[in-house]
């Protein structure tokens, strides 16, 4: 049998289907291990791989989507999210039970549970990116703004760092929510005290 053919993979491909995406899923000739792999089996740059990794905050599990030249911070992954408690990566039987899948083969969709999403802004920098679809040698294409929609992850700048060097940040469109005019449920912004548009 056909790795995409697999109950992983099939999962995977059923909910890019559903969100009317392409599900198209290319089985590679050997594990992606690494986003480094990605370089001569994919025809693109480490970078625009994308490395999910699920993370506990507390008793909360997270998922985190970082480009493939990145690594998460996981000191900074509670305020991304506004909870509390210590950080630390789940281990593969929590990664199961949450996802439904091994540590190793975790896509941004397709989960088995729920959970909270965050994404790292820098992923923004390719047209093109490539996430795992439930096995290592199984991947897709997808495009930063549907993987937004996809999983409705929170965006972030803070929730990983380059692995050598400094990445540069693509220009970041001035919107409602940096000129201070947006409604955040159970915060009067007009209050004299109101903390400002890029928080305290």
């Amino acid at each position: 049998m056909a790795l995409v053919d697999s109950k992983p993979v099939q999962k995977v491909i059923s909910a890019l289907r559903e969100a009317g995406l392409d599900d198209t899923v290319t089985e590679l000739d050997m594990p992606l291990e690494s986003p480094v792999q990605a370089t001569e089996m994919l025809d693109t740059v480490p970078g625009a791989i994308i490395t999910a990794k699920v993370f506990a905050i507390g008793k909360r599990m997270v998922l985190t989507l970082v480009a493939g030249d990145h690594a998460p911070v996981p000191e900074n992954l509670p305020a991304a999210f506004f909870l509390e408690g210590e950080v630390r990566e789940a281990t593969d039987a929590e990664v199961r039970g949450i996802t439904g899948y091994s540590a190793d083969s975790v896509p941004p969709v397709g989960l088995g549970h729920p959970i909270p999403v965050v994404m790292d802004r820098s992923l923004k920098r390719f047209d093109t990116l490539y996430a795992i679809a439930g096995d290592p040698q199984c991947v897709f294409k997808i495009s930063y703004d549907e993987l937004k929609r996809l999983t409705g992850a929170i965006v972030s700048w803070n929730i990983a760092e380059p692995l050598d060097g400094e990445v540069g940040r693509p220009a970041m469109t001035r919107s409602k929510t940096f000129t201070g005019e947006r409604d955040v449920p159970g915060v009067d912004l007009s209050a004299p005290d109101a903390p400002g548009p890029g928080g305290d």
